[in-house]
């Protein structure tokens, strides 16, 4: 049931610091991170995980064919750091790769665009709209042919996610009346602050052009967006902050999770796809999985393929490829770290 209410841990492998060099330790092999960036894997050629829609970028849809494209896969702050890139003293090599046009470590905001072929059509539902959003959207919508906006659901009430609801004013003014928006409860009284103008537009002076947003409040159980089935996954973000990962189909999205409850696991069954929060290489932070605990949870879930989001300015999108092209060889895990505007053909 969704509530309108109108405008108103098993053991982690573990790191050890050295001098200069980090070294990640995982069951199967290694590698390491030094000032430099990444050293190991220099001689595999970079894999480059590719979109597996088989179709040019800005191609229609089939008529039955869903896909999600990733409007971002960074941080809060986004990739580059303005900090990196002005340091005189030490040079980032992530975040000055990032700095390159069209290099894959350049990272906004996590999010995505589900585009569900359902039998009125296609519908186009973002799972978050953070700080970067209008970047995202500038750089993708043109690129794909995305103009309207069916839906929002948000994870969390943190700003790299919610952050942009006031970017939508432009969707709302210039496209169509209003967009929906899904978010549970305790996100809801958090926007009630943040967005104070927004969920109560009588405060607002006659005329002023805001986004026309109608708030739908989800309880932590199946509900459905524009014909698709959403079914909310539970996770912690941090010692006592609920966040919500999604699955529609056999998609499963977590974006920002610390810590998987039992009581979620059995709503993972049967994930085909796993789209997985890892921050850094080497561990975890209090409110994010690291990628050794990211891949523990993947073996433990065994979902047919994984790619990783929410990647800090640690992870070298194509070295980090590359030591996980070599977990495939040797353990079969599927498992790649995504970037902005990939695209991948789904069945919803």
């Amino acid at each position: 049931m969704v509530l309108f209410v109108g405008t108103t841990l098993p053991p982690t492998s573990m790191a050890y610091l050295a001098a200069l060099t980090t070294r990640v330790h995982l069951p199967t092999s290694s590698f390491s991170i030094t000032r430099k960036g990444f050293s190991a894997f220099r001689h595999i050629a970079r894999p480059l995980l590719q979109s597996v829609s088989g179709g040019d970028i800005g191609q229609p849809l089939s008529a039955n064919e869903s896909e999600i494209i990733f409007t971002g896969s960074g941080t809060s702050e986004g990739i580059p750091r303005v900090s990196c890139l002005t340091d005189p003293v030490k040079k980032c090599p992530v975040c000055f790769k990032a700095a390159e046009p069209g290099n894959k470590n350049r990272r906004l905001n996590t999010g995505i665009l589900v585009r569900y072929a359902g039998s009125s059509g296609t519908r186009n539902i973002l799972i978050d709209v953070g700080k970067f959003f209008y970047h995202s959207a500038l750089q993708w919508f043109p690129t794909f042919g995305i103009r309207t906006i069916d839906a929002v659901i948000i994870t969390h009430s943190h700003a790299d996610a919610i952050g942009g609801l006031d970017d939508l004013r432009d969707w709302t003014n210039n496209v169509q009346p209003s967009i929906p928006i899904y978010v549970a409860q305790r996100d809801f009284e958090v926007m009630k602050k943040t967005h104070y103008y927004l969920v109560d537009t009588s405060v607002i002076a006659p005329g002023a052009a805001v986004s026309d947003l109608q708030f739908n409040i989800i309880p932590e159980e199946p509900f459905v967006v524009s014909g698709l089935k959403v079914t909310p996954l539970p996770v912690w973000h941090g010692r006592g902050y609920r966040s919500l990962g999604f699955r529609f189909g056999n998609v499963c999205y977590i974006s920002d999770v610390s810590e998987i409850p039992e009581e979620t696991y059995p709503l993972l069954k049967d994930c085909e796809i796993l789209i997985m929060d890892a921050l850094r290489p080497d561990r975890s932070s209090s409110t994010h999985f690291g990628l050794p605990r990211a891949l523990e949870e993947v073996r433990k879930i065994q979902p047919k393929r994984t790619l990783f989001t929410g990647m800090m300015h640690l992870m070298d999108h194509d070295e980090v490829n590359g030591y996980l092209l070599k977990l495939k060889e040797s353990e079969g895990v599927d498992a790649q770290l995504s970037y902005d505007g990939l695209r991948i053909s789904v069945t919803l």
